[in-house]
């Protein structure tokens, strides 16, 4: 049977971690080199970006659109579908520096490109998350709230629930109310 050598039957001891420019300064990092350098001395640099097509750099003419950026860094970009998403970025797209627009819902489904049924859902989410304000005929487009509104899915508890948010009993108070039987 062989035997270990000497050196191996020893226990090891850990290497006492070291901080450098070029060292992990984490316990567990030991002496193992990081991948990138750093020098301690310089400060955060930034990016140097060129435009790609220098002659075609947008200006701001007479009109335009602006959407903040914390819409999509606190969230509110997360908490909608595709179609509010499209009626949201569409009514910036239109609005006046109030934020107002007046176009209809046929208009608006026909550019848009979606069916009427999800014209009035994504509508009516945009309201509920405090995004804009509609009258019947007018919009605003309102300055974001604090923190996004997320609906979310909650269970339907009385009657008045299921009249706003349940299919068949939005179809059978259709049904009753133009005379048709249903199923």
């Amino acid at each position: 049977m062989k035997t270990q050598p000497e050196d191996l039957k020893r226990p090891l001891s850990p290497i006492p971690p070291t901080a450098g420019p070029n060292r992990g300064a984490h316990p567990n990092c030991g002496n193992q080199r990081t991948i990138h350098r750093r020098n301690t001395n310089l400060k955060a640099q930034r990016i140097e970006k060129k435009p790609l097509e220098p002659q075609r750099i947008r200006k701001i003419t007479a009109s335009f659109a602006f959407i903040e950026h914390r819409f999509l860094r606190s969230g509110f970009w997360s908490t909608l579908n595709q179609h509010q998403l499209l009626l949201y970025v569409f009514l910036i797209l239109v609005a006046d520096r109030n934020g107002l627009s007046y176009y209809s819902y046929d208009k608006i489904c026909t550019l848009l490109k979606i069916a009427v049924d999800d014209y009035i859902v994504a509508r009516d989410a945009l309201i509920e998350k405090d995004l804009i304000g509609f009258d019947g005929h007018l919009f605003q487009v309102l300055s974001l709230p604090d923190q996004p509104v997320d609906i979310g899915c909650t269970a339907l508890k009385n009657k008045k629930d299921m009249q706003k948010n349940d299919p068949a009993t939005i179809h059978q108070l259709i049904a009753h109310r133009f005379g048709e039987k249903h199923d």
